[in-house]
């Protein structure tokens, strides 16, 4: 087993204001607000982090140059304030391509239960100026377009992944039966100054786990939680060119409800996939990671303390390095946990506690790219944090 060497933890508190997420539940009881506290963050092809998070309905993007020692000035993506999803399983979404275009989507939330638009913006002048924010979502309609995810594959191509509600509302008017929701995307290949029209990838869906999406050789890769049947609901995989979708877990997780609890997928340099993802199935219960080679899946690999609560885990990868971040609760508060790997995930070091929050906290991100390896954790007591990791080997 290979050990993390904490390099130092580095802390920019920001202040933040709660915003109403129009988060499905169930339940029939209104919800209150929840913080902000949801992050986007990546690290561009200079090793700079970039971070996007939400105050006072508006979107704020900074960029660090010195691995989160210090921030830019922030500067905000649109001058009209509007309702943003970031907390929980929404969050926004940044990427940055190798001309330095910056990329943002998010979920705007509607007064409408449960409804909200995918929205995107960009900037081609290294952040100082965003374009006008536009809706992806094409349908026209007032329902269900949540849980974006967003993937590059930095000269120029983009893709757009969400969880849609246009095809059960038509089947319903219709009085017709829909199980779920669907999976919709959209393409741009000029970085973002045009898209396609949208396009449905499946049907029947899980309707508010996030999705996950990443940038393979072979075009974008995504996963989501699937409905296998009318409510066993296990992850699922596909490229979104192909269209051909694939069964990720087994888990059998039949459950008439939603579970909240997305997965993680990345990919390495050598085309192998890493899934992270939470289940209480049939056939195992709690955490686990597995790693996708040559059409071959390995046995899940079980992850944190399940007495702990340990779930929403995200993965990150670069050349032979995997990172895995995830959190639990210690009983007093939450706690950020980690494992690495430094042989594209055959072996992994022992996890580590990287860090606590004694109140309302973030999932923490995993940032890997082969320079820098940084993990991004947002709490409402301790603010932003980025803390830096130095991977021994674990081979």
């Amino acid at each position: 087993m290979g050990h993390i060497t904490f390099a130092g933890v580095l802390l920019a508190a920001l202040v933040h204001q709660p915003v109403v997420a129009a988060e499905h539940r169930h339940e029939t009881m209104p919800q209150p607000a929840k913080p902000a506290l949801a992050v986007g963050a990546t690290l561009d092809p200079e090793g700079r982090l970039w971070v996007a998070r939400v105050e006072n309905q508006q979107l704020w993007v900074s960029r660090s140059d010195d691995g989160g020692q210090h921030f830019s000035q922030p500067v905000a993506v649109s001058s009209e304030p509007e309702a943003i999803a970031a907390d929980a399983e929404s969050r926004p979404k940044i990427a940055v391509a190798r001309d330095g275009t910056v990329l943002l989507s998010w979920t705007q939330s509607l007064p409408q239960k449960y409804s909200g638009n995918i929205r995107f913006s960009r900037s081609t002048d290294g952040g100082r100026r965003f374009s006008r924010p536009i809706t992806v979502n094409d349908d026209g309609r007032v329902t269900s377009h949540r849980f974006d995810s967003l993937a590059i594959d930095g000269a120029g191509g983009v893709a757009l992944m969400w969880l849609d509600a246009r095809d059960r509302d038509a089947a319903r008017e219709k009085g017709g039966d829909f199980g779920g929701v669907s999976v919709y995307f959209a393409r741009s290949t000029d970085n973002g100054a045009t898209f396609g029209a949208n396009r449905q990838l499946t049907a029947h869906t899980c309707e508010c786990c996030r999705t996950a999406l990443t940038w393979t050789a072979e075009g974008p890769v995504g996963m989501w939680r699937n409905l296998y049947g009318r409510n066993t609901r296990d992850f699922a995989l596909a490229n979104l060119d192909r269209g051909e979708v694939s069964r990720a877990t087994d888990d059998e997780w039949q459950i008439d409800a939603c579970p909240h609890h997305g997965g993680g997928l990345a990919v390495d340099a050598r085309g192998t996939r890493h899934l992270v993802w939470f289940t209480q199935g049939k056939a195992r219960q709690g955490l686990f990671y597995r790693r996708v080679s040559a059409g071959r899946a390995s046995p899940p690999m079980s992850l944190g303390d399940p007495a702990a609560q340990a779930g929403h885990a995200s993965v990150a990868a670069a050349g032979d390095s995997v990172l895995i971040a995830w959190r639990e609760f210690d009983g007093q508060g939450y706690v950020a946990r980690v494992m690495h790997s430094t042989d594209g995930g055959l072996s992994w070091s022992a996890p580590r506690r990287l860090a606590e929050a004694r109140g309302a906290a973030d999932y923490p991100l995993p940032l890997v790219d082969g320079k820098r390896v940084l993990v991004v954790w947002n709490s409402a007591a301790e603010g932003l944090r980025v803390l830096p990791l130095a991977l021994e080997n674990t081979k």
